[in-house]
């Protein structure tokens, strides 16, 4: 089952900074979301709940790239924001 996938505008704004500075990753990015919203728990994804943020989880987007996100009540994913370990974190 194909999960809806909402974006938040940090996420928007947060991806198009990353791609203008690192352009090679935006067919990645694209890839992450999509494999994210067939199978989140994909062992590729390395998801992982986030434990001092409340319903908040996150998933690997590359070696140092993680996206951010939330499981909605409807099943939807709500992407939260993206960017590097340091950054996200």
């Amino acid at each position: 089952m194909k999960r809806a996938v909402t974006y938040s505008a940090t996420f928007v704004n947060s991806a198009r900074r990353y791609v203008k500075k690192h352009p090679e990753t935006a067919h990645r990015i694209d890839e992450v979301v999509y494999q994210l919203s067939l199978e989140p728990f994909q062992p590729s994804l390395k998801t992982h709940k986030l434990s001092g943020f409340p319903n908040c989880w996150a998933c690997s987007a590359g070696y140092d790239l993680r996206i951010i996100f939330e499981f909605q009540d409807n099943g939807s994913i709500f992407l939260l924001s993206i960017g590097t370990h340091d950054e996200v974190y």
